[in-house]
């Protein structure tokens, strides 16, 4: 299995790990075998079948006359503010705001990279959610309280949080973000883009079970985010995605180690205080081609963001 990424630190995930200074392998494929290529296509996972119905099932994507009133009415009043907006407009980069993503216009598309992602969740014993969990045994939702979070935690503005609750009503009915889970022998599940992402794209939100961070100090598990840094360490939360989760789960991270994969970061990770609630998102730091896989670093911190692309 490829390591892209080192370290970890507060800002991305709950562990400290020694970290490599350069892109490493395990032996097996630092060193691959005659046989190592049959033995990676032997563990190539089953595609999920390319069935609408199936998918529909899957993602629980809703049907019928109220998911399409709602898509339109979205559109009705996008068309309106274009309207509004006639004239030549001169826009400051600190009035910037993050942008909703744009999902592809073929619906076959769609369904191949939903496909995708059912493939990579089955694949991994995953189920798929799109919003923080909270399960009897772990972390409450009364915990998630970001006036917790040591030093402050800058707040989504309220038309961001509208965009970010707009890419929501989108998935929830199928307008799925333009992206592929594909699967790397070396890397294993990795995203790529499926068309052309502009800068300040919400790629998506980092969501799965919500935990102490006390109580997976010794866990294994290398897809956790922290949610929540408190002061008070029994009270930092973290974000565990290994039985709940959505695509996030599957974008590879840097190695910071080295300029070659500080140049492959296209995505930041931000934590938002939402309503009072921390929450974890993903959004493109600049263009990002058709094709480009998507990485970010795990160990930004919200604070490297600069404040301005969303004041």
């Amino acid at each position: 299995m490829a390591a892209t990424v080192a370290s970890t630190s507060s800002a991305s995930a709950p562990s400290s790990r020694a970290s490599p200074p350069a892109n490493w392998f395990c032996p097996s494929c630092a060193s691959p075998s005659p046989h190592s290529k049959k033995s990676h296509a032997a563990k190539k996972p089953k595609q999920f079948p390319l069935v609408q119905t199936k998918i529909v099932d899957f993602f629980k994507i809703q049907r019928g006359p109220a998911a399409a009133l709602a898509a339109a009415a979205e559109s009705s009043e996008g068309k309106k503010r274009k309207r509004k907006a006639g004239g030549i407009r001169l826009v400051s980069k600190k009035k910037r705001k993050l942008l909703p993503f744009n999902p592809s216009d073929d619906p076959a598309r769609r369904l191949r990279q939903m496909a995708s992602l059912a493939t990579a969740l089955t694949a991994t014993g995953a189920v798929f959610s799109n919003e923080l969990t909270y399960v009897p045994g772990m972390a409450p939702r009364a915990a998630n309280r970001a006036a917790l979070e040591s030093g402050g935690m800058q707040v989504l503005p309220k038309e961001d949080v509208e965009t970010l609750n707009l890419c929501k009503r989108m998935m929830a009915r199928g307008e799925w973000p333009p992206l592929l889970v594909v699967y790397d022998p070396v890397e294993g599940f990795t995203v790529e883009a499926d068309r052309f992402i502009k800068d300040l794209t919400i790629i998506t939100e980092y969501v799965g079970d919500v935990d102490y961070l006390t109580r997976r100090e010794h866990d294994d598990g290398d897809s956790m985010m922290t949610l929540l840094s408190a002061a008070t360490p029994s009270r930092s939360l973290v974000i565990c995605p290994d039985k709940r989760s959505n695509i996030a789960r599957f974008i590879n991270g840097i190695n910071n180690h080295t300029p070659d994969g500080r140049k492959k970061q296209n995505l930041k990770c931000v934590r938002f205080d939402v309503g009072g609630e921390c929450r974890v998102l993903l959004v493109a730091n600049r263009d990002i081609s058709k094709g480009e896989r998507l990485y970010y670093d795990y160990n930004g911190s919200e604070h490297e963001y600069p404040t301005h692309h969303f004041v």
